[in-house]
């Protein structure tokens, strides 16, 4: 076993698979064993494996300039380009960015531009976060106490109060309802919960409500109609922000640019990442709106300096490699492709909503989930059906991922062509039966 700390890994188990190289949407083990990397990575490969243009653009920049920071106003062109780029394609009124290495960082980075936000118009009070159970928004120490998985918690000990961090409901109508409870009930019910915690808490004290537009790993749970439309009208009803997760949702994974555009929200703020690059360099960008931004340039000056940035922030290699990314994602475009391959995933899936393990089939463009369910007793199967049936696609030449305690997510790169996705299908069928075996031998049925 390797001395390797592996992340979010059994500690116990150790390695299961060794990678050795990638082209395009599949990877290759140590044995030369072919895999159809059904996750794009971990959400994040939109543009494949073994991208020349992407290689090219790190490769150039590495001649040019292979490293400079950006603190004390020092910077480079291709770091302001991406700035610009960015600003014109977000949601965001008048938008400026901050550049880091990763989203957990980008939602720390976040957190505290509130504060200093808040703070510099005489609100310092304002600073309390609303997070909803089952997200997952990072796992540094503050973007884990925006989380809301139990695992992502557990032994951690995390300052979850003293940073003012509140919870509540998921919109996970498949396993939040309660008895007889229509859709349309249930979204009055969680926003009804929603508005009550904002009075008792006091809304002068609350500076923003956090959501991934389409959750990832807590199981790509897809809100209700409605849900959105009423947060949004609530929070513009007490002054709080909407603070938007993109790292995943973000550049065509729901087939949008935006998780945000498809689900009909309006952020004040984003985080951003993952696809930023295509995961070919870490980068993350944490965006604000402009009347933030300008509100905190005097209390900088005042102190001299705006006292939070990173070694890393805004490499200008991997600025480079984004900059080419969002370039490809245009020139070639790739958001309304990924709509088209989209609906051709969701529609294939669709043939298991009434299969017997089956609870819910639910996705958007690129990114999907079915949710197992004990079908005959109308209750969640336990986590170890989920993680032998992401074995048995891994058996099978298919990388899926188990998340959620009941669901297997598919989110491959944006570049797989219907073809591929047939042969995704066609590894998935032989694991789904393979774990339905295995789920009547050892008696779950």
């Amino acid at each position: 076993m390797s001395t390797i700390i592996y992340p979010t890994t059994n500690l116990k188990t150790g390695e299961n698979l060794i990678l050795e190289k990638g082209d395009g949407v599949y990877v290759y083990d140590n044995n030369g064993n072919q895999y159809l990397e059904g996750m794009a990575g971990l959400w994040c490969t939109s543009l494949g494996y073994n991208n020349q243009e992407l290689i090219d653009a790190a490769t150039q920049q590495l001649h040019n300039l292979s490293y400079s920071h950006m603190f004390g106003g020092k910077s480079h062109k291709v770091g302001m380009d991406l700035a610009e780029k960015l600003a014109a394609m977000l949601p965001v009124d008048n938008a400026h960015v901050f550049f880091g290495n990763s989203g957990s960082d980008a939602n720390d980075t976040q957190i505290k531009l509130l504060h200093y936000y808040f703070a510099a118009i005489g609100k310092p009070e304002k600073r309390k976060i609303i997070s909803r159970k089952r997200s997952y928004h990072g796992i540094t120490v503050a973007s884990a106490c925006l989380t809301g998985l139990e695992v992502n918690h557990t032994n951690f000990d995390l300052p979850v109060d003293a940073l003012g961090i509140l919870r509540t409901d998921a919109p996970y109508y498949l396993r939040e309802k309660l008895a007889g409870e229509s859709e349309a009930q249930f979204v009055d019910r969680i926003v009804g919960n929603l508005e009550k915690q904002i009075l008792a808490e006091g809304p002068e004290t609350i500076a923003a409500f956090i959501a991934e537009p389409i959750t990832g790993a807590s199981g790509v749970i897809i809100a209700p109609d409605g849900y959105y439309e009423k947060v949004q009208a609530l929070l513009n009803k007490y002054d709080i922000f909407f603070w938007a997760d993109e790292v995943i949702c973000g550049f065509g994974r729901t087939g949008n640019d935006f998780g945000s555009t498809t689900m009909g929200i309006k952020p004040d703020i984003m985080s951003l990442a993952k696809q930023l690059s295509s995961a070919y360099l870490p980068i993350s960008a944490a965006a604000i709106r402009g009347d933030m931004y300008e509100a905190m340039i005097e209390p900088s000056n005042k102190l001299g300096v705006f006292g939070h940035g990173y070694t890393y922030s805004g490499h200008p290699v991997a600025c480079a490699v984004a900059l080419k990314t969002l370039e490809i994602y245009e020139r070639d475009n790739l958001f309304a492709k990924a709509a088209e391959t989209g609906d051709y995933l969701q529609s294939k899936l669709q043939q298991y909503a009434d299969h017997p393990l089956v609870g819910e089939v639910r996705g958007r463009g690129l990114i999907a989930a079915i949710d197992l369910q004990n079908t005959a007793k109308d209750e969640a199967f336990p986590a170890e059906v989920s993680y032998y049936l992401a074995k048995a696609c891994q058996d099978n030449g298919l990388i899926l991922r188990a998340v959620g305690g009941t669901a297997i997510a598919f989110c491959p790169p944006l570049i797989i062509t219907t073809a591929q996705i047939d042969e995704m299908m066609e590894k998935f069928a032989k694991a789904m039966a393979a774990t339905e075996a295995y789920v009547q031998e050892q008696g779950l049925m």
